[in-house]
């Protein structure tokens, strides 16, 4: 018989006891990233490490330092001839072909001196050996720089690029919402407030509150000015001015941010302070919290049979339910929109803020603009395949509507006060609070009103599905 020791659940072979060795490292691939956005969602977020890799911040910061060494060149100091048209543009292909190999060399270099952008400055040296003006302009690269004026204007040029791709998803989004508030601008629907039955309105009514949300959305983020500064260690031009009096840095500086498409900004310490950067997050937070509206309210639509989902021949909806045909894509979107609003609203809080000239508390903030940015990117992308599958019930719709005359009351106790009836307001709340009143029974009400008849007969005529007022010409016009 065996002992309890070999049957134990947790003897020394049991698969469920945790090792206290260290696991050998997988490599990288889509299965094994720790991040979602690298690995499942690799599909709709995966453009975007061009924009926020390490790759892209080195070559972000090599195409700062190019422009800087070249416009240095063009000042007329004698100890640095200007450049000829081969030179600029060797130096320019710097950034522009900056490849992988590149970056791995950079990286090399990090590991022995500990430094990522004096990495960049020694690897631009090394490249520059071939060219004879390169190797007399050495100690010019990175000339009167703190690091700081090399990665701000970086990460300036990546948030301009991650912005363009975030705002094309929202577009998406956007266009698909005023076509579905165009095709349904007709269709009558129970409103619901407090979650109980209220005025109708029409689908694409609904749909077009939330495209002009957007809308407005869209602009504001595309409104924010990117900024800049390299203006040294403090902001103030100290080492500039010792090394060359005669040169107006501040011109000089302004000249370079400006022809890099970016706004400069005067006034820093030895970091731009990230306001911009504050008021992009939040406006993208904002835009964010609008679909997320959105994917609530189609979600309780849903559960109310408003709404149909497409089905996908082979997709399974529930592991034990095989009648299910859930909302996830407007679940994946809420979760999504859930965690980068998290981080959105974190770095608007943490990034302008720096004790006195400088901290390095921002830096580490900064490398995660790029998760924030994919998880816009994953609910935004999850939201309009949610979109895509919809289809109106018009039976469902019809039918509550039809179950609700009560709605009218509204409708009924506004034209008694036109038309000076006593305590109209107190009539009907008397007649339909907490009860279900069906057609014969409003009608009757009705006929029993002293207004002009031209205003009776066109009670009558109301029903739930017409007292929709101008929601189809809004819907139409947005």
């Amino acid at each position: 018989m065996a002992t309890n020791a070999a049957i134990h659940p947790l003897s020394a072979r049991s698969p469920f006891l945790v090792s206290t060795d260290r696991p050998a490292t997988l490599a990288l691939s889509a299965l094994t990233a720790i991040s979602p956005l690298d690995g499942r969602y690799a599909r709709v977020a995966g453009d975007l490490r061009a924009v926020f890799s390490e790759f892209a911040f080195m070559r972000a910061r090599v195409r700062v330092e190019t422009e800087w060494l070249i416009g240095l060149a063009g000042l007329g100091l004698p100890e640095l001839p200007a450049f000829d048209a081969p030179t600029i543009a060797a130096l320019r292909a710097l950034a522009n072909d900056f490849s992988l190999d590149d970056c791995a060399q950079i990286k090399e270099i990090e590991a022995r001196i500990n430094h990522d952008v004096k990495a960049v400055e020694y690897w631009i040296k090394e490249h520059g050996t071939g060219l004879p003006a390169l190797r007399r302009a050495g100690e010019f690269i990175h000339f009167a720089c703190t690091s700081e004026d090399i990665n701000n204007v970086a990460y300036a040029l990546m948030l301009r690029e991650g912005r363009d791709l975030v705002l094309g998803s929202l577009r998406a989004v956007h266009a698909r919402l005023r076509a579905l508030a165009h095709e349904h601008a007709s269709t009558a629907m129970l409103a619901r407030t407090h979650g109980q039955p209220a005025t109708p309105t029409t689908v694409g009514k609904e749909f077009a509150n939330f495209a002009q949300r957007l809308a407005k959305a869209i602009e504001t983020i595309g409104k924010v000015a990117t900024r800049a500064k390299m203006n040294g260690a403090v902001g103030n031009f100290n080492a500039h001015l010792v090394a060359a009096p005669h040169i107006d840095w501040e011109a000089f500086a302004r000249g370079i941010v400006e022809g890099l498409g970016l706004q400069c900004n005067a006034y820093t310490i030895q970091i731009e302070p990230h306001d911009w950067m504050a008021e992009l997050f939040d406006a993208m937070a904002r835009a964010n919290t609008v679909v997320l509206d959105l994917d609530r309210d189609l979600w309780g639509y849903i559960a109310l049979g408003y709404f149909r989902q497409r089905l996908r021949e082979g997709e399974v909806g529930s592991s034990t339910m095989p009648h299910k045909v859930n909302p996830i894509d407007f679940e994946n979107s809420e979760g999504n929109l859930g965690i980068a609003n998290a981080l959105l609203r974190h770095f608007s809080e943490k990034l302008p803020v720096s004790r006195w000239q400088r901290d390095l508390s921002d830096s580490t903030v900064l490398r995660n603009l790029g998760v924030a940015f994919g998880h816009c990117r994953v609910s935004y992308d999850a939201c309009l395949r949610g979109l895509d599958k919809l289809e109106v019930d018009q039976a469902a719709l019809a039918a509550d509507l039809d179950a609700c005359w009560e709605v009218l009351a509204e409708a009924v106790q506004t034209v008694m006060r036109r038309y000076g009836v006593a305590e109209p307001y107190e009539k009907l709340k008397a007649l339909t609070r907490g009860q279900a009143i069906d057609r014969h029974g409003l009608q009757e009400f009705v006929r029993g009103l002293p207004i002009p008849e031209q205003a009776r007969q066109a009670l009558l005529d109301l029903t739930p599905a017409t007292y929709t007022g101008k929601a189809a010409e809004l819907a139409r016009r947005c």
